[in-house]
């Protein structure tokens, strides 16, 4: 369960606090944008670490399926074919074209891996229906958790998103000063 800690030092715990952001109308163009990409690399992390849970729980189901069904071929022999329906399949939920890379993707792989410390997906036929059972709920209680953090972060996000669009429309900031400000970080 991702828990927001108040107070707290990590980003999740500073863009997620209600006062993140207080005075946004007062602040800076480069602030704004700056709490902005924050929040952004936040919802990248997130987005990173729900799509490792996804592959776990598919790969879960799979074997679950597996049995239910008789098959005879291994999850291995299957894998590229799990882990592909969902990339080709049409999209769910809020995903947003990410242009950032995860900051934390050793972490958040550890994360992934400590949910369910004695179920190794890496033979998962040889586990018994019960530890797939385990290992499911595991997966897919933390992927809500991970779901809901992610969705309130893409909130915060939007809400610095809306203010950068608004002083562009009333005239606050334009395009001039962005293009002039990039020539100067050149």
């Amino acid at each position: 369960m991702i828990e927001v800690r108040p107070g707290g030092r990590r980003r999740i715990d500073r863009v997620l606090a209600p006062e993140y952001a207080d005075g946004i109308e007062q602040l800076e163009l480069g602030e704004v944008r700056g709490l902005r990409d924050e929040a952004a690399q936040e919802e990248t992390d997130l987005s990173y670490l729900r799509r490792m849970l996804h592959a776990r729980i598919d790969i879960v189901r799979a074997e679950q399926r597996r049995r239910s069904e008789n098959g005879s071929a291994s999850v291995v022999e299957q894998l590229v074919n799990i882990l592909s329906d969902n990339a080709v399949g049409p999209a769910t939920g809020s995903g947003r074209y990410q242009t950032t890379e995860p900051s934390r993707a050793e972490a958040h792989r550890r994360h992934v891996e400590a949910l369910v410390s004695d179920v190794d997906l890496s033979n998962v036929m040889s586990l018994s229906d019960a530890k797939l059972d385990t290992a499911l709920a595991a997966y897919t209680s933390e992927e809500d958790s991970v779901s809901q953090r992610r969705r309130e972060v893409q909130a915060v996000v939007d809400l610095f998103n809306a203010e950068i669009a608004r002083r562009y429309r009333e005239g606050a900031a334009s395009v001039d000063d962005l293009l002039a400000a990039e020539r100067d970080r050149a």
